[in-house]
């Protein structure tokens, strides 16, 4: 089993910046391919970006492209979401996950991932 912990939510005025940590446990799966989302009230879980279990590959949705950055310190076992530019859209709980696959690389799709933290509030005003 993999335990995943994210932390670094807050409330933040529109323009500002937030670092999302998830910290990873468990199993050696937790070095796989991770990934975070976010869902906003009354909506879907949505993809933001994952990153491959070497570091290399990085993916993005659209509407965080060059505003967010993902990377990960695999000696800590933690993933990061460096938020930059951050809009009132961007108001979501944020969750990490992580895969089982060890031959991911990245993925978008929400059934590619097996284990998910609690998640973490982050809240941008105008």
């Amino acid at each position: 089993q993999v335990q995943l912990t994210e932390s670094g939510g807050g409330l933040v005025q529109a323009g500002g910046s937030l670092r999302l940590s998830c910290a990873a446990s468990g199993r050696t799966s937790s070095s796989n391919a991770m990934g975070w989302f976010r869902q906003a009230p009354g909506k879907e879980r949505e993809f933001v970006s994952s990153v491959s279990r070497s570091g290399d590959y990085t993916y993005y949705a659209d509407s965080v492209k060059g505003r967010f950055t993902v990377s990960r310190d695999s000696a800590k076992s933690t993933v990061y979401l460096q938020m930059n530019s951050l809009k009132p859209e961007d108001t979501a709980v944020y969750y990490c996950a992580t895969t089982r696959d060890v031959y991911m690389r990245v993925s978008a799709n929400l059934r590619d991932y097996n284990y998910w933290g609690q998640g973490t509030h982050v809240t941008v005003s105008s």
